[in-house]
Formats: structure tokens, C-alpha cells, sequence
């Protein structure tokens, strides 16, 4: 038993000699271990320095209009890779955000900065994002400023927002509850909906990347547009209007639909013969080139006559609407179609008068002719027997006149003088002194006082031509029996 739990002993005692050794091992090693501990430090120490410590990046300061949320600690991105961080934000007399920032490697000229946001769940989850120069571009030097003009500063939702007024956000905010309430319980199938949505997107994206593509021509379509939609912004009354008679159409059209059928239904064989007539045109238009060839040079002065046609034409609109009105007016016998259904009757009527009138004619001609030199004195007689009246008093105007008859003066050609039966009343005086004109008759004639010549009522004229006697031309019908010469005025 005891020489069992000897052996017992020296079986459970025997692995204590190992044990030392292995202790004395790892205390011979610990040093070893503390050198590599310290190696790891400094290389981790080495590291840290070289991505976060500032003495050997590049720094530089980029100007953005906002800070956009960006804090001191937020990345520098390239490509979504790590190439720096935000030092500082300051801002500018002119209120501009300076960022300072310090890049692991240099920058080069022609390199854009964007403020940009990992998601729009957060806020302060900001970082720059640069589009590097071209790697052939001249190096930027350290300390540099990049400026506003490459640098672009972010647009939050909010700002989105804030440009719509309270109206407008209202009826948005119906909208996305709207949605929400559409898309109730029905996301799985609004999933494998979107699942076909990614075709159109992918056609979308390479339809904006070809307009994109020439930013000149895509800003001129825009501007024109813009002119466009301000146009018809202009003329919206007329543009409602245009779409309300568009919506009559529509609705006359809809009406006489079994119309439109058959003329839809026959437009194959009109277009089809058609066809026929412009194909034979072609052949027409072939033989009708030597008659334009040859009508060139009478053509060359047709533009100026077409435009003095076109002013004829102008000035003949007016001409024409009277015309119109001349040829039918509404009403009765007011225009020239009622006059002209009236001819029949007028020419039956005229069949009779118009011999009578003629048989007058004819026996009053002799009268006419007589009558015609005397033509001046009827007007003359016309013409001053107003100024008769002239004489005015309170009961208004009134004429001086005595009967040709009742005269009791007679003038002596003899002595020039005038004579009568009140000559004791009366001496005689010259006529020249005291010229009577309606001392009449002057002298005794023997066919009366009712024979004077044409202009006989003045004296005669040095040249003769009063008192007309003799017919002045064929057939007048005056002769020197009709009348006498000598019956004229007193005086020269």
C-alpha cells in the first residue's frame, strides 16, 4: 500500500519539474513581449497620425454660401473613398462659410467641392464630396482658397418646402397621406409592381443623360419654353376659349358620329384614287416646268404690282361691303334686287307715259328755245330779289317796290331828263344826278313793255354782248321780232 501511494505520489508529483520550467520560460520571454506590445503602439500611434493628425496633410479652405450642416470630424470623400477631413468652419465678412480641410494628398486645378448628405434621416451626417482636376492639371498649392464659383452648397428638403406656400403644402401633405393610404396593406403588391418600374427608370436615366448631354441646346429648349408657357399665360382667356369651342367640336363631332363612320369608312378609296391623281400630277408637273421657265421673266415685276394689288385690295373692302348693301339689304324695296323686280312693272307703265312725255317734249320746244337766252336774267332776278328785303324794321324785313304801271315819271330822250305829271311838284333833273330804277317803261314801244331783249335789265356792256338779239346759236328761236333792241336802261 504505501509502496502504491509512492508511486502514486511520484506520478502526481513527476509534472511539477515541467511546470517550473515552462514558468521560468515565459519569464524569460516577457521582455520580448513588452518590445512587440510598444511596436504595435507605435505603429498604430504612426497610422493615427498619418490619417487624422494635421502636420503632414494639405490644408485648404473651401468657400460654400451655407455650411450645410457640416461639423469639424465630417469626411472628405473622392468616389466614396476617404481622402480627408473637415478641420474648422468659419464664416467670412461677406457671410460665406469657410471650411478648412485637410486632404491626404494634394488637389489639383480644375477640383469641385458639393456639400453632400449621407441620408435624409439625419442631420449632422454631412461630408464633401470632390470631383478631382485632371490628374495632367498643375497641383493646387497648400493655404489655397477654393471659391464659390467650384463649389456648390446643398439644397435641404426644408428649403424645398419653404418655396411652396401654406396651400400648397397643405394639398401636398393630403398627397403623401393620400398615398400612404393607398399603399395601405397593399405593399407586397406595390413591391412587385415596382419591380417593373426599374425599365422605365433605366430608359429615363439614358433619356436625361442625352439631354444632358448638350447643356446648350437643353437651356435653349428651356428658355423657349419658358416663353412659350408665358405666351400662353398671356393669352390664357383666349386659350380657354380656344379649348372650349375645341370641347364643342369634340362634342358635334360625337354627335354626327354615323357620319364620321361612313366618311371614315370611304376615306381608303378617296385616298387611294388620291394617290392615282397625284401620281398623275407628278407627270402634269413635268410638263408644266418649260411654262414656268418661260413665265420667270413676266414674273419679276409681279411683287411690286401684287403689292400695290394688295393695297387696291385694301382700300376696295369698303367699296364692296357698300356694294353688298347696294345689291341686298334685309327689308323691302331698300336695294338694288327689289328695284330690279320692280322693272317689269316700271316698263309697262313707261310704255304709255313715256311717248306722252316724248309728244310734250316735242310741242314744248319752240317754248324752251325761246326761253333759253333769257336763262341769265330769270337768275339774275332770282339772285336779287332777296336783297329787296334787306330793309329791316320792328316788325322785320320788308321790300320797297312800286308798280311798273303806277310810274309817274317818263324820261325825254331829247333833253336826258326826266318828265311827268307832277312837274311843278317835281322839277326836271338829269337822270345821270338821279337815276330811277324802276322809272319803267323808258320809252313807248309799240308792241308793249313786255319785249325786252336778253340782258336788257343793265346797260348795255362796252363789248356788246347786252342786249342779246339774234339767236346765238341754229335754231333758238329768237329773232330781233321777238323782242326790242332799243328798250334799255337810261345812261351809257
Amino acid at each position: 500500500m504505501s509502496s502504491e501511494r509512492g508511486e502514486d505520489r511520484r506520478a502526481t508529483t513527476a509534472p511539477e519539474s515541467p511546470s517550473r520550467t515552462s514558468r521560468g520560460e515565459r519569464g524569460a520571454s516577457t521582455p520580448a513581449r513588452i518590445a512587440a506590445v510598444a511596436a504595435v503602439l507605435i505603429a498604430f500611434a504612426v497610422v493615427a497620425v498619418l490619417l487624422l493628425g494635421n502636420g503632414n496633410g494639405y490644408r485648404y479652405t473651401l468657400l460654400f454660401q451655407t455650411g450645410g450642416q457640416l461639423v469639424p470630424g465630417n469626411e472628405v470623400l473622392v468616389a466614396g473613398q476617404h481622402v480627408g477631413s473637415v478641420d474648422s468652419i468659419e464664416l467670412t465678412d461677406d457671410s460665406q462659410a469657410a471650411v478648412e480641410v485637410t486632404m491626404d494628398a494634394p488637389l489639383r486645378q480644375g477640383t469641385t467641392a458639393m456639400i453632400r448628405q449621407t441620408s435624409l434621416s439625419g442631420v449632422a451626417n454631412r461630408y464633401v464630396s470632390l470631383a478631382p482636376g485632371p490628374n495632367d492639371s498643375p497641383e493646387i498649392e497648400q493655404g489655397t482658397t477654393i471659391t464659390g464659383e467650384d463649389t456648390t452648397t446643398p439644397v435641404d428638403i426644408d428649403q424645398l418646402f419653404d418655396i411652396f406656400r401654406k396651400r400648397e403644402r397643405e394639398a401636398l401633405q393630403k398627397f403623401i397621406r393620400g398615398n400612404a393610404e393607398i399603399y395601405a396593406g397593399k405593399g407586397e403588391l406595390a413591391n412587385r409592381a415596382y419591380r417593373f418600374l426599374n425599365p422605365s427608370l433605366s430608359t429615363s436615366e439614358r433619356l436625361f443623360a442625352e439631354l444632358s448631354s448638350d447643356s446648350a441646346a437643353l437651356s435653349r429648349f428651356l428658355v423657349a419654353g419658358s416663353q412659350t408657357f408665358g405666351a400662353l399665360s398671356d393669352r390664357r382667356d383666349d386659350l380657354t376659349s380656344l379649348i372650349a369651342t375645341a370641347n364643342q367640336t369634340m362634342a358635334a363631332i360625337a354627335a354626327r358620329n354615323e357620319d364620321l363612320d361612313r366618311s371614315l369608312a370611304a376615306l381608303p378609296d378617296t385616298l387611294r384614287q388620291t394617290n392615282t391623281t397625284y401620281v398623275n400630277l407628278r407627270s402634269t408637273l413635268d410638263d408644266l416646268d418649260p411654262l414656268v421657265a418661260a413665265s420667270y421673266p413676266a414674273t419679276r415685276n409681279a411683287a411690286p404690282f401684287l403689292r400695290k394689288t394688295a393695297n387696291v385690295a385694301d382700300d376696295s373692302v369698303g367699296v364692296f361691303s357698300k356694294l353688298a348693301d347696294i345689291a341686298r339689304l334685309p327689308g323691302q324695296d331698300n336695294d338694288l334686287a327689289d328695284t330690279l323686280k320692280k322693272l317689269p312693272t316700271v316698263r309697262k307703265r313707261a310704255s304709255g307715259a313715256l311717248p306722252a312725255a316724248i309728244r310734250a317734249m316735242d310741242v314744248s320746244q319752240d317754248d324752251v328755245a325761246f326761253l333759253r337766252p333769257y336763262t341769265p336774267d330769270i337768275l339774275g332776278w332770282l339772285t336779287k330779289f332777296g336783297q329787296s328785303t334787306a330793309y329791316f324794321n320792328a316788325n322785320g324785313h320788308y321790300a320797297r317796290v312800286m308798280p311798273a304801271a303806277a310810274n309817274p315819271f317818263d324820261y325825254n330822250t331829247g333833253t336826258d331828263t326826266l318828265t311827268g305829271d307832277y312837274q311843278a311838284a317835281f322839277p326836271p333833273v338829269n337822270a345821270r344826278q338821279f337815276p330811277v330804277a324802276n322809272a319803267l317803261p323808258y320809252v313807248a314801244t309799240p308792241n308793249g313793255d313786255n319785249q325786252r331783249c336778253p340782258g336788257a335789265g343793265s346797260a348795255p356792256a362796252p363789248d356788246g354782248s347786252n342786249p342779246f338779239v339774234g339767236p346765238a346759236w341754229p335754231n333758238s328761236g329768237l329773232t330781233p321780232s321777238d323782242c326790242v333792241p332799243t328798250w334799255l336802261p337810261p345812261g351809257p
